[in-house]
């Protein structure tokens, strides 16, 4: 469905331009009486959020991302262990992973419910077994001296504007339909965004509940995270799930059926790997309707 919006969109068939371009969705021929029986929610939210009513009205729609399907490397699904001693991961920010390329709906109450309860269990028998870690008094000095510095931090860039701008280069050339070109290009917008970052000043001082501070501490996170997307997407020449690229149309089993990791190496750049994609009952195959 997404797909199919975005080719409206680019054909020139939708409404506005860039991140904010949209369709109509007509649910008219239903009737007042079926949507407030069966489509009460979507009602209503059509209604608080763009002021229409689906029963009179067209409702403007486009595609949204709503879940990450990727995250943290989850080492032992029975536990949510990550490679990180002491560290665990479970729901969205994990990656188990249950959802192969293409989340199906619903499918994220597995994380948090299965892997919820049994990383609960485990994490209650590592507290019995391990002590608090050793740390050197110089390790929190650190975190202090860092936000400190953001703190007194001067510089000329917006922080509302590079993160607009972050959204468009995700969208336009990291979304739903990428090519070679498009993810080279993205890469390197962000990368200059990430440098960008670094003449963002905090402009709230107070040191109770900085709304601002945080908001500058996750763009750094999501400018980092997006960069992660963009390259390990990159490298993947093939289209599988929600990875749809336009010049490797085809899934490709031999050379990608495997989980793309990324770390950064000892210099700071970006490393990727690769590990095999654990296959038990169910064999992968191709989505059809």
């Amino acid at each position: 469905v997404s797909r199919a919006i975005e080719t409206e969109i680019r054909e020139g068939r939708g409404v506005g331009e860039g991140a904010r371009a949209y369709v109509y969705l007509d649910l008219r021929h239903l009737g007042e009486e079926k949507i407030r029986e069966r489509l009460p929610q979507v009602r209503q939210l059509a209604i608080d959020f763009e002021g229409v009513d689906p029963a009179r009205e067209l409702v403007p729609i486009r595609p949204s991302a709503h879940y990450c399907m990727g995250g943290i490397h989850v080492e032992n699904y029975k536990t949510s262990e990550t490679s990180l001693k002491g560290l665990y991961a479970v729901g969205e920010c994990a990656c188990v992973s249950v959802h192969g390329a293409n989340r199906l709906g619903g499918n994220s109450l597995t994380e948090l419910i299965v892997f919820g309860k049994y990383c609960g269990m485990a994490v209650r028998e590592f507290v019995k077994e391990t002590d608090f870690a050793q740390v050197n008094e110089s390790e929190p000095k650190k975190s202090e001296e860092f936000i400190e510095g953001l703190m007194k931090r001067e510089g000329n860039e917006n922080l509302a504007e590079v993160r607009a701008q972050m959204g468009e280069i995700t969208w336009a050339k990291m979304g739903i339909f990428r090519d070679e070109k498009s993810l080279k290009e993205a890469f390197e917008e962000l990368s200059e965004l990430l440098e960008r970052w670094n003449n963002i000043p905090v402009v709230d001082k107070s040191k109770v509940f900085n709304t601002n501070l945080i908001e500058v501490l996750e763009l750094r996170n999501m400018l980092e995270l997006a960069r992660v997307v963009a390259y390990s997407a990159l490298h993947r020449k093939e289209s599988r799930g929600g990875h749809s690229r336009e010049d490797y149309p085809q899934r490709d089993d031999k050379n990608f059926l495997k989980h793309s990791l990324v770390y950064y190496d000892d210099k700071g750049d970006l490393k990727l790997d690769y590990i095999p994609v654990r296959i038990t009952k169910y064999k992968p195959e191709e989505r059809k309707y």
